[in-house]
């Protein structure tokens, strides 16, 4: 993720500008790129391929009272109240409270601030490099922080799901666990598209219309995980065992189409139908694979797992409106990334900067549209 100046004769006079021994030419300049770099570091945070753009974005102004009427969120057989997943401080940890389904959820939300400087010499050298990795760190500061909040909220969420449609005390669980040990095969994400449609009925727990719709959209894995998907093209898939003339032969490979396809493109950016999504961050060993380890012992959940050995594959469904991102917007600024001079620099500490905010609450509204595989 890079912010790159274009080199063109204002972009420099502007850089130039920066470091006017005229303070007011000087603090006009700084505001100037305030207001240029704001919406594109709101546009590369919109961008990026991460955790955090799950959500959906909605947009307040400072002086609202941002709020949700929960009963639009809750099925008519349910009980009079319905759980949401927040987070009340950037980078904590999930919180679930049960709410009356009558209830106005008020949306809280939190500042993410960050500030970056540098030494005035670059301004009078139109180091546009320089200007450009300020703003690009500012982005990555603020992705990463982003990302925290985020992978903390869904893992607490996901370990808390428990969505009940059969007997037995994993019946209702969203995490399934791999049909063979530490292999990720088709049988696991059939598996997960049939506990996706029991988990979505209708407003009176039964079938929508249209018949039952699977609940996953996006699948989160790690790199390895998408390897056991390449492997499709040269395994065996089936999971009965026997002779072919009784139960299935016990190497049936996948079908013709489907191991050319993976072959061809070196992976599959989505099987059957559901979207991949590649994260260094998860795997056995790996950030966000102990934060889901540490939150599922937290959480007393039913579910066995030892992040040592195991890693989790999040399910996303981005077509519900469930994970929700208020964001209030200021006066004035056109994106919800506000960018303002820092003017905590006085003219002998020879140095111009900015700080950025970003004022952002998460909310999982439904813990149905969320599920995982257990590998």
């Amino acid at each position: 993720m890079n912010i790159t100046l274009k080199e063109t004769a204002d972009q420099i006079a502007l850089i130039k500008a920066l470091a006017s021994k005229d303070l007011n030419v000087a603090y006009e300049a700084k505001a100037a790129v305030a207001d240029l770099v704001g919406p594109v570091i709101s546009k590369v945070l919109n961008n990026a391929p991460s955790v955090s753009n799950l959500y959906n974005t909605q947009t307040f102004g400072e002086d609202d009272n941002p709020s949700i009427p929960l009963d639009l969120f809750a099925n008519v057989t349910d009980q009079d109240y319905i759980r949401i997943h927040s987070t009340p401080v950037a980078g904590g940890l999930s919180s679930n409270v049960m709410h009356p389904t009558h209830d106005e959820l008020k949306f809280s939300t939190y500042s993410l601030d960050t500030a970056w400087a540098f030494d005035k010499k670059y301004a009078r050298k139109a180091r546009l490099d320089v200007v450009s990795a300020t703003f690009t760190r500012m982005a990555q500061e603020f992705l990463l922080k982003q990302e925290q909040t985020s992978v903390n909220q869904l893992t607490g969420a996901l370990v808390a799901g428990n969505t009940d449609f059969g007997s037995g005390i994993a019946a209702g669980n969203h995490v399934l666990g791999a049909a063979t040990a530490n292999v990720l095969g088709i049988n696991d994400f059939n598996n997960l598209i049939t506990r996706s449609k029991r988990l979505w009925s209708n407003y009176s727990s039964g079938t929508p219309v249209g018949g039952a719709q699977v609940g996953v959209s996006d699948l989160i894995m790690s790199p390895e995980m998408t390897e056991e998907i390449r492997a499709i093209a040269y395994q065996p898939v089936n999971t009965r065992s026997g002779d072919t003339t009784t139960s299935g032969a016990t190497s049936i490979p996948a079908t013709e189409e489907m191991r050319n396809k993976i072959m061809s493109e070196g992976g599959l950016a989505s099987i059957f139908g559901i979207g991949i999504i590649e994260l260094l961050e998860l795997g056995v060993g790996q950030r966000y694979n102990s934060i889901f380890s540490a939150s599922n012992v937290a959480a007393g959940s039913p579910l066995t797992f030892n992040g040592a050995t195991t890693e989790i594959i999040l399910g996303v469904d981005r077509r519900k409106n469930a994970l929700v991102r208020p964001t209030i917007r200021e006066e004035g600024v056109s994106t919800d990334v506000a960018v303002f001079v820092d003017d905590q620099f006085a003219v002998r500490q020879n140095k111009v900067g900015w700080y950025s905010k970003i004022v952002e609450g998460r909310y999982v509204l439904e813990d149905r549209a969320l599920t995982g595989i257990s590998v």
